[in-house]
């Protein structure tokens, strides 16, 4: 009537699951860039999409991908590392700088 207990499939479960820990909370620390207060903050670049968006980590930790929230705010020069000090209206940057010599 009942299957026979796997062990093998137990430990394949279970090796998944210790597996995705790290991704979960990776994800927990990813917030929504217009949940962030309007202000000047100053972050670490970690990915350039595109001209018009950046990934990048917040000084409490929190990741986030910004856009530009002007046609005259351009990413092009930015890369990964550079420090970046920014101003966020509605969660889009108004006006940037880098902070990193080249």
């Amino acid at each position: 009537m009942y299957k026979k207990f796997r062990l093998p499939g137990l430990v394949a479960a279970l090796a998944i699951a210790i597996l995705a820990i790290p991704a979960l909370a990776m994800a927990a620390n990813t917030i929504d860039s217009s949940l962030i207060p309007d202000g000047t903050y100053t972050v670490k670049v970690e990915q350039t999409v595109d001209s018009k968006h950046i990934k990048v980590t917040m000084d409490n930790g929190a990741e986030t991908t910004l856009s530009a929230g002007r046609e005259s705010v351009d990413f092009g020069k930015v890369k990964p590392g550079d420090s970046v000090k920014l101003s966020l209206i509605k969660g889009q940057v108004m006006v940037y700088l880098d902070l990193t010599n080249h």
